[in-house]
């Protein structure tokens, strides 16, 4: 298997929910670190956001792999950021039999 090109930086951030004193919360996002990474896209498609249409592109973002459970492995849930662009991962596996590589696969949204 080829090894992946890691020739884009991106920061790795988590959701956090703060109470807001209302009996809800708030949230924002915290950087956990950088990870570089090699980016590929998918094809892309209309989905219907809660007020306006989105275009949705699937990325597939491959990582150097980390232990289960360590602060720079990431999950589904979390996102990736370059710059203004944000990529929401949405399930994270091996791309290895060695278990070298992480692969997110990410949705980059964009709104319209």
């Amino acid at each position: 298997m080829k090894a992946p090109h890691l020739n884009r930086a991106l920061v790795l951030e988590a959701v956090a929910r703060t109470p807001d004193g209302a009996g809800g919360f708030t949230e924002a996002w915290t950087a956990l670190g950088a990870l570089w990474a090699e980016v590929l896209p998918g094809s892309g498609n209309d989905t219907l956001g809660e007020e306006r249409m989105l275009s949705a592109v699937p990325y597939r973002v491959t990582v150097r792999a980390a232990p289960v459970g360590a602060p720079s492995r990431p999950q589904a849930g979390q996102r990736l950021r370059e710059g203004s662009r944000l990529f929401l991962i949405q399930a994270v596996t091996e791309r290895d039999p060695d278990g070298r590589y992480l692969t997110c696969f990410s949705r980059e949204e964009v709104p319209k």
